[in-house]
């Protein structure tokens, strides 16, 4: 059985924190902002037909990197990754199609 996000989490920020990136306080919009990079450069690889998985610089590498972030993050602030999603995709179920709205 593969890791929980909790464990993918604390491996993440400790991982980061060794590379010397929790020494001081993160500020939290740049760290949601390097997120947001992550994304971009998924786009790009996307945009250019970079796929493929185990390569660097791919449409899966970009979202890895996006997701080590995220949880990065989410271990710095101590936030319960996995226990909030259980909770929203609950609260979900109780949504209507497409939240009401057009798209």
């Amino acid at each position: 059985m593969g890791k929980t996000i909790t464990e993918w989490t604390e491996e993440c920020f400790q991982s980061s924190k060794e590379k010397g990136f929790w020494e001081n306080d993160r500020n939290v919009g740049e760290m949601l902002m390097l997120i947001v990079s992550e994304l971009g450069e998924a786009v790009e690889a996307h945009r250019k037909g970079d796929m493929g998985l185990e390569a660097k610089d791919t449409f899966e590498d970009e979202l890895a990197d996006t997701a080590i972030r995220l949880f990065d993050m989410c271990g710095g602030l101590g936030i319960d990754l996995e226990k909030q999603i259980e909770w929203k995709m609950n609260f979900n179920k109780s949504r209507e199609v497409r939240h009401g709205k057009a798209y």
